[in-house]
């Protein structure tokens, strides 16, 4: 309990010291020329009020990553507070501010456009198109797994809605399941296509309700049901995941959305663009992503203490089949009584969703902007969003849940680091300290370089020593790929700044003649 004690108040802490630090580097404004006014169209460029959208980034970030993630990654050990706490506060949140705020001082730009403007036209079309698959994949984790949420709560018994209607090696789908799966599509297809107000706005209030009480839940279980006490120390870094899978990369892919995502810098920009001022930022995209960390933590001490020990919860993974549903449902259920546990479950359906619609609406916006196609316009939103949803529901269909989230877990991280490689030549750009994202870039390009030959996924190397050696070589050429494009942007930028002083030089010259 005091390592889950002292993890809750470094994060909470950090808000008020860390992110003050960055809020001081970047060099934040009291300014209220902010895209939201001058780029105002009443689709995504609308002002909303401060907590609202504060709520809405919350609940975009929040999906399925800070809870199934964290109870995966509590398999490793009390490591994983480790990860969630330092990764939360150093890489995640500064991720978050930096790329959200980046966005806000370039007209509300998606992450691809940001990738362009600072790495390059070649970056951009790779991110574009990463994000892009990222996005649909998100997507499809995050239709599929509400809808068994629901059927688990909703607990059929009609013949009809058990009858199996799909059996495949994806899983097995009953009526009363892809009836759900219908009705999450639908709610999807309305907030990708109407104005962010129209769905989005009026509806995450009732969902923020719905997150407040999954965690006020899992806090009460912890601090009141006796759970607390049962929550492991860190006194070891030993690795007691069942599977002999290294801590090394592999908790830091597992647990993404609770300590560092890059789906996160997709959603950022969307809330960029109904800020009113520029000092909300930190509050919003340092303060959110805290939140989300809080509750990581909170889920993976569950997770360890629910079953007595890590040995217990990874017996458990096991004995699920790595069904983190069903996990989250028998804890739910266990420890907080049928009518408070069906309020958590939709809490944890309310950050699943409500993911999944923006994760969608990132797409259609994505694809838009390398399409060259204007979305004020309904059917042309209907006309670049229809073929997203088709390509997700045909993952859904195809791919087991394990391989879906194992994917998604690693072009998650993946995405991250192209953000914090933007961040860093924004920041230099700026001639702001570039450590602040240097380390971390570095850092997490070596995870998911290495995730790349470890992973049974992958190349699936057991000679993990080379694997590692290889990851590291990919690094170093990812760093200096990164340091020759500084230094010939360093060289065109003093080439123009000499052009401009011979031309002023010029000017000056002629005009005294003329004198």
């Amino acid at each position: 309990m005091i390592t889950f004690l002292i993890c809750l108040a470094l994060l909470i802490t950090a808000y008020f010291t860390y992110g003050k630090f960055l809020e001081r580097i970047i060099g934040v404004k009291d300014n209220t020329e902010v895209p939201s006014k001058v780029s105002y169209d009443g689709v995504d460029y609308i002002p909303l009020p401060r907590w609202k959208i504060f709520l809405i980034q919350l609940l975009n970030i929040a999906g399925l990553g800070p809870i199934f993630g964290a109870i995966l990654g509590a398999a490793y050990g009390p490591v994983a507070f480790l990860w969630i706490t330092l990764g939360g506060i150093f890489m995640g949140a500064m991720h978050d501010f930096l790329s959200g705020y980046m966005s806000l001082k370039n007209n509300g730009c998606s992450l691809h456009q940001l990738a362009n403007l600072y790495l390059g036209k070649n970056t951009k079309l790779m991110m574009s198109l990463f994000t892009g698959l990222l996005m649909i994949m998100v997507g499809a984790v995050f239709m599929s797994q509400p809808a068994v949420l629901i059927n688990n709560l909703i607990h059929f018994e009609n013949p009809f809605f058990t009858k199996v209607a799909i059996d495949n090696s994806a899983g097995i789908y009953t009526n009363g399941l892809l009836i759900i799966l219908a009705c999450i599509f639908v709610y999807y297809i309305v907030a990708t296509i109407l104005p962010i107000d129209k769905i989005i706005g009026n509806l995450y209030p009732v969902f923020g309700i719905l997150l407040l009480i999954m965690a006020l839940g899992m806090l009460y279980a912890l601090f009141f049901e006796g759970y607390g006490a049962k929550i492991p120390e860190l006194t070891t870094l030993q690795n007691m995941n069942a599977s002999n899978l290294p801590i090394f990369p592999m908790l830091f892919t597992t647990i993404a959305c609770g300590a560092l995502s890059g789906f996160h810098a997709t959603q950022s920009p969307l809330m960029a663009r109904c800020i009113s001022n520029e000092k909300q930022a930190r509050g919003i995209f340092y303060g959110a992503m805290i939140s989300e960390s809080i509750i990581a933590l909170v889920w993976a001490a569950i997770g360890m203490a629910f079953w007595g020990s890590v040995q217990g919860l990874n017996g458990a993974i096991a004995q699920y089949n790595g069904s983190a549903a069903l996990l989250v449902t028998t804890i739910a259920n266990s420890t907080l009584g049928k009518t408070l546990a069906a309020l958590v479950t939709l809490g944890i359906i309310a950050c699943a969703i409500t993911s999944g619609d923006t994760a969608f609406r990132s797409a259609r916006l994505i694809f838009s902007d390398l399409l060259k196609i204007s979305q004020t316009k309904s059917m042309n939103r209907i006309m670049v969003a229809l073929p997203v949803f088709i390509l997700s529901l045909i993952i859904i269909l195809l791919l087991p849940f394990q391989t879906m989230w194992s994917y998604f877990a690693w072009l998650n991280q993946t995405l991250a680091v192209f953000t914090l490689w933007t961040i860093t030549a924004w920041l230099h750009y700026n001639n702001r300290l570039m450590n602040v994202s240097a380390i971390p870039a570095v850092f997490m390009t070596f995870v998911c370089s290495s995730y790349i030959f470890i992973s049974p996924l992958m190349f699936g190397m057991q000679n993990r020593n080379l694997a590692l050696i290889f990851g590291a070589v990919l690094t170093l050429i990812i760093m200096i790929l990164f340091i020759y494009k500084i230094r010939m942007d360093n060289k065109s930028k003093n080439l123009s700044l000499r052009a401009g002083m011979t031309i002023a030089l010029k000017n000056a010259r002629d005009a005294y003649v003329m004198k």
